[in-house]
């Protein structure tokens, strides 16, 4: 007869849309361990989660460091008693009621950890040099939230620009008295110079999208001159170039070294002060106190925010005390089809790595 193969175990760090489930769930390879809840896993469930997990599947707020990666391949089991069954030299000694201690035994759950899967296109959540290190394949999902993030960011850079928010609440609150000429003025696109800072696949669907409202130059920095950029007449120029002569400065870069804590006082002292500022990356990128003191000392006219640090952002918090800055709560990718195909995708991912063999879309680093 022959021996059933043992499934191998998952652990999905958040309830997964229906069509990742489905995948995973019909695959006949693993045994999916799922942490119930829409809201963020705390790190102690994502610490006893992982334990003994050949694959997992988590979220760009779940922190993915060497603690994590040690905790995957024990399994973490308290033991209060083992009997232990030897022989030596023809006779039989038991060693029965070994008392151990719980808190300081881990036993090890066999196979390390082979695969990551995270359900985002950005990944600086995950500690590579750790990974790398241990031989653990990543799975993420670039390209297919691209549309969803460029929509969301030009809603966000036309709700900023022409006060949409503001206008909103001057409607609920008996605000809106009667025409006057120079009442909620914003700034419109027509005419305008847009400069992007990472003009990468989101970049430059934001850029296409941008065009049609009359946008007349498009500027973009970054480490390397964009060929698709010659489509819509891009202009590849220096940072400071794009910061002096842009009416609307879009940042869609990757948080790197490089980019953390980017846009600072000097950053925003090169801007025009009648510019405005999106930010649709990571909230990292950004120097809030520095934001805020450009916001409200005049030196930029208005700034829209999809990410922040951290998030949620608290609701104290200074910037969410001005009328001329928008909050999101992180919702580029938030479509429904969207959020499926990433679904899928990640899952494929997970299979792909379980397996040992091709993953639909695979991080090479």
């Amino acid at each position: 007869m022959k021996a059933v193969e043992k499934l191998m175990k998952v652990f999905v760090t958040t309830k997964l849309p229906s069509e990742g489930m489905k995948i995973l769930s019909t695959s006949g390879v693993c045994e999916v361990s799922l942490w119930e809840s829409d809201e963020a896993l705390p790190r102690e469930e994502l610490l006893k989660g992982v334990q003994g997990a050949h694959g997992l599947l988590c979220l760009l707020s779940d922190k993915i460091d060497a603690e994590v990666l040690d905790a995957a391949v024990h399994t973490g089991l308290g033991v209060e008693c083992i009997h232990y069954c030897f022989s030596f030299d023809n006779s039989t000694c038991l060693l029965q009621s070994l008392l151990l201690n719980a808190s300081t035994i881990n036993l090890a759950a066999g196979p390390n950890l082979k695969v990551i899967s995270t359900f985002s296109v950005g990944y600086d959540h995950l500690a590579l040099d750790e990974i790398k290190k241990r031989g653990i394949r990543i799975g993420y999902t670039p390209d297919v939230l691209n549309d969803a993030t460029a929509e969301l960011t030009v809603a966000l850079l036309l709700a900023t620009a022409r006060r949409l928010p503001e206008a909103v609440e001057e409607v609920k609150t008996g605000g809106w008295c009667s025409w006057k000429p120079l009442w909620m003025c914003g700034y419109g696109l027509s005419a305008s110079t847009v400069g992007v800072i990472g003009l990468g696949r989101i970049g430059m669907a934001i850029a296409r999208r941008l065009m049609p409202f009359g946008v007349k130059r498009l500027l973009y920095s970054g480490r390397t001159v964009k060929a698709d950029a010659a489509e819509l007449n891009g202009e590849f120029v220096p940072l400071d170039t794009l910061l002096t002569e842009s009416d609307f400065i879009v940042v869609s870069c990757s948080l790197t070294p490089e980019t953390q804590g980017l846009c600072n006082k000097a950053f925003f002292s090169k801007m025009k002060n009648t510019a405005v500022f999106i930010n649709s990356s990571r909230g990292a990128v950004v120097n809030q106190e520095d934001l805020y003191e450009a916001l409200t000392n005049g030196r930029i006219a208005a700034a829209g925010l999809d990410v922040t640090t951290p998030e949620p952002l608290p609701t104290n918090h200074p910037l969410l005390m001005l009328k001329n800055c928008v909050v999101l709560p992180h919702i580029g990718s938030a479509t429904s089809s969207t959020r499926g195909v990433m679904a899928a995708l990640a899952a494929r991912n997970l299979l792909g790595g379980l397996q040992g063999t091709e993953m639909p879309s695979e991080l090479t680093f």
